[in-house]
Protein backbone atom coordinates (compact mmCIF):
# COMPACT_ATOMS: atom_id res chain seq x y z
CA UNK A 1 0.00 0.00 0.00
CA UNK A 2 5.60 4.97 -3.58
CA UNK A 3 4.06 4.03 0.03
CA UNK A 4 2.86 0.92 -1.59
CA UNK A 5 6.25 1.92 -2.04
CA UNK A 6 9.61 0.60 -1.67
CA UNK A 7 10.61 -2.04 0.90
CA UNK A 8 7.15 -1.86 2.30
CA UNK A 9 4.15 -2.99 1.94
CA UNK A 10 4.68 -5.80 4.31
CA UNK A 11 0.83 -6.02 5.48
CA UNK A 12 -0.54 -3.69 2.29
CA UNK A 13 -2.43 -6.79 0.89
CA UNK A 14 -3.47 -8.01 4.18
CA UNK A 15 -7.96 -7.21 4.74
CA UNK A 16 -7.97 -10.51 7.30
CA UNK A 17 -7.07 -13.96 7.24
CA UNK A 18 -9.98 -15.72 8.27
CA UNK A 19 -12.97 -16.13 6.11
CA UNK A 20 -15.23 -16.63 8.75
CA UNK A 21 -15.36 -14.45 12.12
CA UNK A 22 -17.41 -15.12 15.74
CA UNK A 23 -20.19 -12.64 14.90
CA UNK A 24 -21.26 -14.41 11.99
CA UNK A 25 -20.94 -17.71 13.50
CA UNK A 26 -23.66 -16.69 15.85
CA UNK A 27 -27.19 -18.13 15.44
CA UNK A 28 -28.31 -14.98 15.75
CA UNK A 29 -26.76 -13.71 13.34
CA UNK A 30 -27.75 -15.92 11.00
CA UNK A 31 -31.40 -16.20 12.02
CA UNK A 32 -31.82 -12.47 11.35
CA UNK A 33 -30.21 -12.42 7.93
CA UNK A 34 -31.88 -15.67 7.10
CA UNK A 35 -35.48 -13.89 8.39
CA UNK A 36 -34.47 -10.29 6.48
CA UNK A 37 -33.90 -12.24 3.21
CA UNK A 38 -37.15 -14.20 3.33
CA UNK A 39 -39.16 -11.59 4.56
CA UNK A 40 -37.80 -8.51 2.42
CA UNK A 41 -35.63 -9.73 -0.62
CA UNK A 42 -38.53 -12.11 -2.40
CA UNK A 43 -41.52 -10.44 -4.27
CA UNK A 44 -43.24 -7.13 -4.31
CA UNK A 45 -41.33 -6.31 -1.05
CA UNK A 46 -37.43 -6.87 -3.29
CA UNK A 47 -39.02 -4.29 -5.75
CA UNK A 48 -39.92 -1.58 -2.84
CA UNK A 49 -36.60 -1.95 -1.88
CA UNK A 50 -34.87 -1.67 -5.33
CA UNK A 51 -37.22 1.06 -6.37
CA UNK A 52 -35.92 3.13 -3.41
CA UNK A 53 -32.69 2.12 -3.49
CA UNK A 54 -30.19 4.97 -3.98
CA UNK A 55 -28.80 4.65 -7.29
CA UNK A 56 -25.35 5.26 -5.60
CA UNK A 57 -25.72 2.05 -3.65
CA UNK A 58 -27.15 -0.25 -6.89
CA UNK A 59 -24.28 0.92 -9.33
CA UNK A 60 -21.74 -0.29 -6.04
CA UNK A 61 -23.51 -3.54 -6.27
CA UNK A 62 -25.42 -3.28 -3.08
CA UNK A 63 -28.02 -5.95 -2.62
CA UNK A 64 -31.08 -6.73 -0.65
CA UNK A 65 -29.02 -9.55 1.15
CA UNK A 66 -26.14 -7.13 1.66
CA UNK A 67 -28.62 -5.06 3.40
CA UNK A 68 -30.13 -7.32 5.77
CA UNK A 69 -26.71 -8.79 6.56
CA UNK A 70 -25.32 -5.18 7.46
CA UNK A 71 -28.53 -4.40 9.74
CA UNK A 72 -28.27 -7.96 11.41
CA UNK A 73 -24.79 -7.09 11.77
CA UNK A 74 -25.46 -3.91 14.03
CA UNK A 75 -27.80 -6.24 15.52
CA UNK A 76 -26.31 -8.72 16.89
CA UNK A 77 -23.06 -5.89 17.93
CA UNK A 78 -26.08 -4.77 19.97
CA UNK A 79 -26.99 -7.46 22.04
CA UNK A 80 -22.81 -8.53 22.33
CA UNK A 81 -22.39 -4.81 23.80
CA UNK A 82 -25.78 -5.06 26.14
CA UNK A 83 -24.43 -8.54 27.70
CA UNK A 84 -21.02 -7.17 28.20
CA UNK A 85 -18.75 -9.04 25.63
CA UNK A 86 -16.56 -7.58 23.20
CA UNK A 87 -17.44 -6.40 19.79
CA UNK A 88 -17.18 -8.97 17.58
CA UNK A 89 -15.99 -9.27 14.01
CA UNK A 90 -18.06 -10.50 10.77
CA UNK A 91 -16.39 -11.99 7.42
CA UNK A 92 -13.08 -11.62 9.23
CA UNK A 93 -13.59 -7.74 9.76
CA UNK A 94 -15.03 -5.07 12.14
CA UNK A 95 -18.37 -3.66 11.97
CA UNK A 96 -18.16 -0.50 10.09
CA UNK A 97 -20.84 2.51 10.02
CA UNK A 98 -21.40 3.03 6.29
CA UNK A 99 -21.16 6.04 4.72
CA UNK A 100 -23.29 6.64 1.40
CA UNK A 101 -21.88 3.60 -0.36
CA UNK A 102 -18.26 3.38 1.58
CA UNK A 103 -18.17 0.29 3.62
CA UNK A 104 -14.91 1.32 5.07
CA UNK A 105 -15.18 4.81 4.68
CA UNK A 106 -11.66 6.15 6.54
CA UNK A 107 -9.75 3.20 5.13
CA UNK A 108 -11.14 4.58 1.69
CA UNK A 109 -10.68 7.71 2.49
CA UNK A 110 -7.33 7.21 3.46
CA UNK A 111 -6.43 4.78 0.56
CA UNK A 112 -7.77 8.01 -1.95
CA UNK A 113 -5.32 10.50 0.31
CA UNK A 114 -2.39 8.66 -0.11
CA UNK A 115 -3.21 7.85 -4.12
CA UNK A 116 -3.81 11.74 -4.57
CA UNK A 117 -0.16 12.15 -2.62
CA UNK A 118 1.48 9.91 -4.93
CA UNK A 119 0.32 11.51 -7.59
CA UNK A 120 1.02 14.98 -6.78
CA UNK A 121 4.62 14.10 -6.03
CA UNK A 122 4.78 11.88 -9.58
CA UNK A 123 3.73 15.29 -11.00
CA UNK A 124 6.06 17.16 -9.47
CA UNK A 125 9.19 14.28 -10.00
CA UNK A 126 8.29 14.68 -13.81
CA UNK A 127 8.81 18.61 -13.84
CA UNK A 128 11.86 18.67 -11.47
CA UNK A 129 13.76 15.99 -13.36
CA UNK A 130 14.53 15.75 -16.88
CA UNK A 131 14.07 12.53 -19.05
CA UNK A 132 17.06 11.92 -19.74
CA UNK A 133 18.03 10.92 -16.06
CA UNK A 134 18.93 7.34 -15.97
CA UNK A 135 16.40 6.30 -13.52
CA UNK A 136 13.35 8.51 -15.01
CA UNK A 137 11.34 5.55 -16.85
CA UNK A 138 11.74 3.21 -14.06
CA UNK A 139 10.47 5.55 -11.44
CA UNK A 140 7.72 6.78 -13.83
CA UNK A 141 6.45 2.95 -14.03
CA UNK A 142 7.10 2.23 -10.77
CA UNK A 143 4.83 5.58 -9.66
CA UNK A 144 2.31 4.01 -11.56
CA UNK A 145 1.91 0.69 -10.67
CA UNK A 146 1.44 2.18 -7.18
CA UNK A 147 -1.25 4.69 -8.51
CA UNK A 148 -2.79 1.42 -9.70
CA UNK A 149 -2.58 -0.19 -6.14
CA UNK A 150 -4.19 2.99 -4.38
CA UNK A 151 -6.86 3.31 -6.63
CA UNK A 152 -8.07 -0.68 -5.82
CA UNK A 153 -7.36 -0.47 -2.54
CA UNK A 154 -9.67 2.71 -2.69
CA UNK A 155 -12.27 0.41 -4.57
CA UNK A 156 -11.96 -2.16 -1.62
CA UNK A 157 -12.56 -0.22 1.24
CA UNK A 158 -15.42 1.20 -0.55
CA UNK A 159 -16.86 -1.81 -1.61
CA UNK A 160 -15.57 -5.51 -0.67
CA UNK A 161 -16.57 -8.11 -3.62
CA UNK A 162 -14.64 -11.38 -4.93
CA UNK A 163 -13.58 -9.20 -7.49
CA UNK A 164 -12.32 -5.67 -5.49
CA UNK A 165 -10.42 -8.02 -2.87
CA UNK A 166 -8.57 -10.40 -5.68
CA UNK A 167 -7.78 -6.85 -7.42
CA UNK A 168 -6.70 -5.16 -4.27
CA UNK A 169 -4.71 -7.85 -2.94
CA UNK A 170 -2.77 -8.52 -6.23
CA UNK A 171 -1.92 -5.00 -6.90
CA UNK A 172 -0.55 -4.49 -3.58
CA UNK A 173 2.20 -7.46 -4.32
CA UNK A 174 2.36 -5.95 -8.05
CA UNK A 175 3.86 -2.65 -5.95
CA UNK A 176 6.20 -5.07 -3.40
CA UNK A 177 7.74 -7.05 -6.72
CA UNK A 178 8.42 -3.91 -8.64
CA UNK A 179 9.87 -2.10 -5.89
CA UNK A 180 12.13 -4.57 -5.67
CA UNK A 181 13.20 -4.12 -9.33
CA UNK A 182 13.15 -0.45 -8.77
CA UNK A 183 15.93 -0.89 -5.91
CA UNK A 184 17.64 -3.54 -8.13
CA UNK A 185 17.85 -0.92 -11.07
CA UNK A 186 19.32 1.24 -8.44
CA UNK A 187 21.82 -0.85 -7.15
CA UNK A 188 22.86 -2.99 -9.90
CA UNK A 189 21.04 -2.41 -13.06
CA UNK A 190 22.79 1.34 -14.00
CA UNK A 191 26.30 -0.91 -14.08
CA UNK A 192 24.93 -4.34 -15.34
CA UNK A 193 21.97 -3.59 -17.22
CA UNK A 194 21.44 -7.53 -18.35
CA UNK A 195 21.33 -7.81 -14.47
CA UNK A 196 18.28 -6.43 -13.85
CA UNK A 197 16.82 -7.46 -17.08
CA UNK A 198 17.43 -10.97 -15.79
CA UNK A 199 15.68 -10.07 -12.39
CA UNK A 200 12.99 -8.19 -14.22
CA UNK A 201 11.89 -11.61 -15.69
CA UNK A 202 11.90 -13.68 -12.89
CA UNK A 203 9.93 -11.19 -10.49
CA UNK A 204 6.92 -11.49 -13.69
CA UNK A 205 7.38 -15.06 -13.28
CA UNK A 206 6.90 -14.93 -9.46
CA UNK A 207 3.60 -12.84 -10.07
CA UNK A 208 1.96 -14.49 -12.59
CA UNK A 209 2.78 -17.78 -10.41
CA UNK A 210 1.49 -16.49 -7.06
CA UNK A 211 -2.11 -14.75 -8.84
CA UNK A 212 -2.22 -17.95 -11.11
CA UNK A 213 -1.77 -19.77 -7.41
CA UNK A 214 -4.50 -17.55 -5.99
CA UNK A 215 -6.80 -17.88 -8.67
CA UNK A 216 -7.02 -21.43 -9.83
CA UNK A 217 -5.64 -23.21 -6.68
CA UNK A 218 -6.60 -21.70 -3.47
CA UNK A 219 -6.85 -18.47 -2.38
CA UNK A 220 -4.87 -18.72 0.74
CA UNK A 221 -4.53 -16.09 2.82
CA UNK A 222 -1.57 -17.22 5.22
CA UNK A 223 0.52 -18.19 2.40
CA UNK A 224 -0.56 -14.44 0.69
CA UNK A 225 0.66 -12.90 3.64
CA UNK A 226 3.94 -14.90 4.12
CA UNK A 227 4.67 -14.15 0.48
CA UNK A 228 4.42 -10.32 1.04
CA UNK A 229 5.99 -10.79 3.76
CA UNK A 230 9.47 -12.03 2.49
CA UNK A 231 9.28 -10.25 -0.59
CA UNK A 232 9.34 -7.28 1.32
CA UNK A 233 12.04 -8.01 3.97
CA UNK A 234 13.82 -9.06 0.92
CA UNK A 235 13.29 -5.08 -0.32
CA UNK A 236 14.14 -3.80 3.36
CA UNK A 237 17.37 -5.35 3.58
CA UNK A 238 18.77 -4.65 0.01
CA UNK A 239 17.91 -1.03 0.21
CA UNK A 240 18.95 -0.71 3.87
CA UNK A 241 22.30 -1.96 2.45
CA UNK A 242 22.40 0.54 -0.41
CA UNK A 243 22.28 3.43 2.20
CA UNK A 244 24.48 1.89 4.73
CA UNK A 245 27.18 1.77 1.36
CA UNK A 246 26.86 5.30 -0.03
CA UNK A 247 26.08 7.05 2.87
CA UNK A 248 29.99 8.78 2.77
CA UNK A 249 29.08 10.12 -0.52
CA UNK A 250 25.49 10.57 -1.10
CA UNK A 251 24.04 13.52 1.89
CA UNK A 252 20.78 12.08 1.19
CA UNK A 253 21.12 8.91 1.62
CA UNK A 254 19.08 9.05 5.07
CA UNK A 255 16.18 9.72 3.14
CA UNK A 256 15.55 6.70 1.60
CA UNK A 257 16.85 5.04 4.69
CA UNK A 258 14.46 6.87 7.07
CA UNK A 259 11.30 6.00 4.51
CA UNK A 260 12.62 2.41 4.42
CA UNK A 261 12.12 2.07 7.99
CA UNK A 262 9.25 4.10 8.72
CA UNK A 263 6.90 2.21 6.45
CA UNK A 264 7.62 -0.96 8.06
CA UNK A 265 7.60 0.39 11.21
CA UNK A 266 4.27 2.07 10.23
CA UNK A 267 3.29 -1.68 9.50
CA UNK A 268 2.92 -2.46 13.28
CA UNK A 269 -0.17 -0.35 13.71
CA UNK A 270 -1.98 -3.45 12.25
CA UNK A 271 -1.25 -5.35 14.87
CA UNK A 272 -3.11 -3.39 17.13
CA UNK A 273 -6.42 -4.35 15.64
CA UNK A 274 -8.83 -2.56 17.82
CA UNK A 275 -12.42 -2.16 16.97
CA UNK A 276 -13.49 1.06 15.32
CA UNK A 277 -13.27 3.93 17.65
CA UNK A 278 -16.70 5.45 15.97
CA UNK A 279 -17.48 2.61 13.97
CA UNK A 280 -14.86 4.51 11.41
CA UNK A 281 -11.70 4.42 12.31
CA UNK A 282 -9.71 1.05 13.02
CA UNK A 283 -6.05 -0.12 12.82
CA UNK A 284 -5.96 -0.33 9.16
CA UNK A 285 -7.42 3.14 8.61
CA UNK A 286 -4.93 4.51 11.31
CA UNK A 287 -2.32 2.88 9.38
CA UNK A 288 -3.26 3.89 5.70
CA UNK A 289 -3.76 7.54 7.03
CA UNK A 290 0.19 7.22 8.60
CA UNK A 291 1.53 6.47 5.32
CA UNK A 292 0.70 9.99 3.45
CA UNK A 293 3.17 12.19 4.67
CA UNK A 294 6.00 9.73 3.40
CA UNK A 295 5.25 10.21 -0.07
CA UNK A 296 6.53 13.28 -0.49
CA UNK A 297 9.80 12.28 1.74
CA UNK A 298 10.49 9.39 -0.61
CA UNK A 299 9.91 11.41 -3.79
CA UNK A 300 12.35 14.13 -2.20
CA UNK A 301 14.82 11.51 -2.11
CA UNK A 302 14.20 10.19 -6.05
CA UNK A 303 14.60 13.47 -6.77
CA UNK A 304 17.42 14.21 -5.60
CA UNK A 305 19.16 11.00 -6.86
CA UNK A 306 17.53 11.52 -9.78
CA UNK A 307 19.49 14.97 -10.75
CA UNK A 308 22.63 13.58 -8.81
CA UNK A 309 22.76 10.46 -11.44
CA UNK A 310 21.97 12.74 -14.16
CA UNK A 311 24.79 14.64 -13.52
CA UNK A 312 27.30 12.28 -12.75
CA UNK A 313 26.39 10.87 -16.30
CA UNK A 314 27.29 14.35 -17.70
CA UNK A 315 30.42 14.21 -16.44
CA UNK A 316 31.57 10.33 -17.15
CA UNK A 317 31.10 9.50 -13.62
CA UNK A 318 31.23 6.02 -12.26
CA UNK A 319 27.87 5.87 -10.70
CA UNK A 320 27.16 3.52 -7.34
Amino acid sequence: TSVRLPAVVILLAWTSTVQSSPGDKEPVYRDCVKLCVRTNCTGARLRGFQSAQPQYMALTGWTCRDDCRYQCMWTTVGLYQAEGYRVPQFHGKWPFARFLCFEEPASALASLLNGLACLLMLLRYRSAVPRQSPMYHTINAFSLVSLNAWFWSTVFHTRDTYLTEKMDYFCATAVILYSIYLCCVRTLGLRRPAVSSIVGVFLILAFTSHVSYLTFVSFDYGYNMAANTSIGLVNLLWWLCWCWQNRGTLPYWWKCGLVVLLLHGLALLELLDFPPMLWVLDAHAVWHLSTIPVHFLFYSFLIDDSLYLLNTEKMGVKVE
